[in-house]
């Protein structure tokens, strides 16, 4: 049974940053395609980061742009999201989703991933 399993949410102020980590428990997800999506309280799940293939390519939602950067180690079986410059606005529980079937715009999509972690929070304060 696949298990994502993220870490590295928490409090911090505007400008912060956080770095986030999803393992896979079962150490078998390392050539698939992998994404960070998060909700925020009274919002839909939104598409934040995705990376796919032995290349490491990477595709990011407009709104995160040059201050996310995913990026995976597959000797630790690890996906990571880097956030810098952190706002208010990226207040959310972030989710860690795994082997998206489809590429191109699909990656945005939530129901084309099979696996999801539990979230973790991510609070900026003003």
């Amino acid at each position: 049974q696949v298990r994502l399993i993220e870490s590295g949410g928490g409090l911090v102020q505007a400008g912060g940053s956080l770095r986030l980590s999803c393992a896979d428990s079962t150490r078998t997800l390392s050539r698939v395609a992998m994404g960070w999506f998060r909700q925020a309280p009274g919002k839909e799940r939104e598409f934040v980061a995705a990376i796919r293939g032995s290349a490491g390519v990477t595709v990011y939602a407009d709104s995160v742009k040059g201050r996310f950067t995913i990026s995976r180690d597959n000797a630790d079986n690890t996906v990571y999201l880097q956030i810098n410059s952190l706002k208010p606005e990226d207040t959310a529980v972030y989710y860690c989703a795994a082997q998206a079937t489809y590429y191109g715009s699909a990656l945005f999509d939530t129901a084309n991933y099979r696996y999801w972690g539990q979230g973790t929070q991510v609070t900026v304060s003003p």
